[in-house]
């Protein structure tokens, strides 16, 4: 008689914080997953693939221990229980399966106990490997769920604090888009381009990902080191993720798009940013409000974004070469 492969073993992990915010405010902020790149320190990247009623599927790159991990996930949402679950469609090696999820419990005194919980298996039941996700749950579980308390806990609403906009040129001619596209991937030519940036540090450890450090000048004379994680998919799109950000900010991700539309070629720029509260009088003064941060964030990241962009456009013939790097 044949024998039945054993079943491989079903680790499971939890993590809890109490935050002294209302649970629909922290659940709607999970419940998001377009503003996790902001809020989450290891979440570099999100793109949706399906949504219908309370089911969404997803795409998701984040860095782990280290790397940047790439996967597809399955999420259920349930808003009266304040549950998400997930389960994720294809795990990246020695991971074969993961699943788990977000519970909000009220608490008396208004706050909320926040419990991530994560279910895994991995190939072989390798201790080491194992090991190594166990501690990449626990690190990665902490900073997720200390970046919530934070947010929450600020006396702002999580709204004001965590905003999106988007900024769109029109491109000319054939081939305009791709031009364009290879403009902004190749960034290693930035310092001697463009006008706001004095220096960059570009790897490439894979095709696709890479990690982009530059020390920018904003138009009052500021300067800043910013360091990025970006993921390239020539030619549609690029997604950035700031790891060390402008003392304004506690989180900062964007995305530069390049498209075929009825009126012809565009390229775009949107950023999503978190307001780090306690920046604000020493960054813009000591009357300066939260208001004055938005706008202020607005315009400097919005016109450095643009004038990338302008120079794209005008820069993209002279830089191209017949072996685009990373593809």
């Amino acid at each position: 008689m044949a024998q039945t492969a054993a079943l491989p073993t079903v680790h499971r992990s939890e993590h809890t914080v109490t935050v002294a915010a209302p649970a629909e405010a922290l659940y709607a902020l999970v419940a998001d997953v377009t503003r996790w790149p902001a809020v989450f320190e290891p979440t570099v990247h999100v793109r949706h693939l399906a949504r219908e009623g309370r089911t969404e599927r997803f795409e998701i790159w984040a860095e782990v221990n280290g790397d940047v991990a790439h996967w597809r996930s399955r999420r259920v949402l349930d808003p009266r229980r304040l549950y998400v679950s997930f389960r994720q469609e294809h795990s990246r090696p020695p991971v074969t399966s993961m699943s788990g999820g977000w519970l909000f419990r009220r608490l008396a005194d208004g706050g909320t106990e926040i419990v991530l919980r994560h279910r895994f298996t991995v190939a072989d039941d390798d201790p080491a490997a194992v090991a190594r996700l166990e501690e990449a749950l626990d690190r990665n579980s902490a900073r997720e769920l200390g970046a919530l308390a934070a947010l929450a806990q600020t006396g702002h609403a999580v709204d004001d604090l965590v905003f999106s906009f988007t900024d769109t040129i029109p491109l000319q001619g054939a081939g305009a888009a791709l031009d364009a596209y290879t403009f902004i991937e190749r960034a290693e030519r930035w310092a001697d381009l463009l006008p706001h940036v004095a220096r960059v540090d570009l790897t490439e450890p894979e095709p696709g990902v890479q990690w982009l450090e530059m020390d920018t000048v904003t138009a009052d004379g500021s300067a800043h080191t910013t360091r990025s994680a970006r993921i390239c998919r020539a030619p549609e799109w690029i997604a950035y993720k700031q790891q060390l950000t402008p003392r304004l900010l506690s989180g900062h991700s964007g995305e530069w798009t390049f498209a075929e539309t009825p009126e012809g070629p565009v390229a775009t720029a949107r950023h999503t940013v978190a307001v780090d509260p306690s920046g604000i009088t020493e960054v813009l003064g000591p009357d300066a409000t939260l208001a004055d941060a938005r706008t202020y964030l607005r315009d400097a990241l919005g016109r450095n974004s643009l004038a990338t962009l302008r120079h794209a456009v005008e820069a993209a013939p002279r830089v191209q070469d017949p072996s685009p790097h990373g593809h």
